[in-house]
């Protein structure tokens, strides 16, 4: 049975001011949904409210005023609204939530829009708010897929998935985002998306970090291929399930997360292949590459199942423990195929 607060009428918060959480309100709006919409950056908000753009994100998207409300009260957001989308990278969750007690999420439906994992223990944000506010899991839902902001600013045809354990509860969330250039497929892979969603952040990283080093597409094409098989592997051995990791919630992810220009995990990966030490690489880039964090978390749980997972060891070794990139990579070459 659907959730009640999801309807046509459902009035939605999203969380977060980046590039994706900007490209959510525009598709929010256009379909005709009331958005309040949680800015913390006190410049970005009065920009919003004097001239309807993000001045540092998309910034040709205008906004309407009729139904967007903008605000740095996130008590307020959450509480005027059924449905909450988060969209701020995974590190800074905890922080921007920080205000809220522990009842504040009583009730409402929990939307993820966040490819990350949560340093705050190393779990996924589905995981992080059912056990940091008790929300269960069937009033919580991720949105994913091969689908970069940039080209949703853009309106180039583009699609989603939406997982929610009810696939009813699904449609409707789904109905919140699809249009003319979003179409919207569905799954109750809540495990398998996040986790997916996780790992190509890793393998975009090990492909940035060998086109920095001069390797070419044959090699990439190779390298990506291994990063599929060694994805599906990690969720066959620590959540069996139903899914085929073809479609575009898994491989279509991986595969924009690895060659796109609007990658900014590859873009990061390519900095360290060039030369660009770990630290210099985050500083000079002016978004979160979430594949730093996960690397650390997918190196944790390796661990404690027991899989082989050499490419995303390979990045891990690169960022953590200060190995030589190309040493890494040449590591690993007689072990794929």
């Amino acid at each position: 049975m659907p959730h009640p607060r999801i309807h046509r009428n459902s009035v939605c918060a999203v969380v977060g001011y980046g590039s994706w959480a900007t490209a959510i309100v525009k598709i929010l709006l256009e379909n005709g949904s009331i958005v309040r919409w949680h800015v913390r950056n006190p410049e970005v908000k009065a920009h919003l409210a004097a001239h309807r753009t993000n001045p540092k994100y998309l910034s040709q998207v205008h906004f309407p005023a009729d139904r967007l409300t903008v605000t740095d009260d996130i008590g307020s957001a959450v509480r005027d609204s059924d449905v909450i989308i988060f969209a701020v990278p995974s590190a800074f969750l905890g922080l921007t939530l920080e205000p809220l007690d522990r009842g504040a999420l009583d009730g409402k439906f929990i939307v993820s829009a966040i490819k990350g994992i949560v340093p705050d223990g190393y779990v996924t944000v589905a995981e992080w708010f059912n056990r940091r506010y008790g929300v269960p899991f069937d009033r919580i839902g991720i949105v994913t897929g091969p689908c970069h902001a940039e080209e949703v600013a853009l309106e180039r045809l583009s699609y989603l998935t939406m997982v929610c354990k009810d696939p009813a509860t699904a449609e409707l969330l789904g109905d919140k985002f699809a249009n003319d250039y979003i179409r919207v497929c569905f799954s109750t892979d809540i495990y398998g998306a996040e986790y997916a969603a996780v790992l190509k952040n890793i393998y975009a990283i090990a492909v940035g970090i060998a086109h920095g080093l001069g390797y070419g597409d044959n090699f990439l094409a190779v390298l990506i291929s291994n990063a599929a098989l060694e994805m599906e592997h990690f969720l066959t051995e620590t959540f069996a399930a139903e899914r085929n990791v073809c479609r575009s919630a898994y491989l279509g992810d991986l595969l924009v997360t690895c060659y796109s220009q609007f990658s900014r995990n590859r873009t990061f990966g390519v900095m360290i292949g060039k030369g660009y030490s770990v630290k210099n690489a985050q500083m000079e880039m002016n978004m979160v590459a979430e594949g730093y964090y996960a690397a650390d978390c997918i190196h944790r749980l390796r661990a404690r199942f027991g899989i082989e997972m050499p490419i995303a060891e390979a990045v891990y070794g690169v960022l953590y423990e200060r190995r030589s990139p190309a040493a890494q990579l040449k590591n690993i070459l007689d072990r794929l195929a």
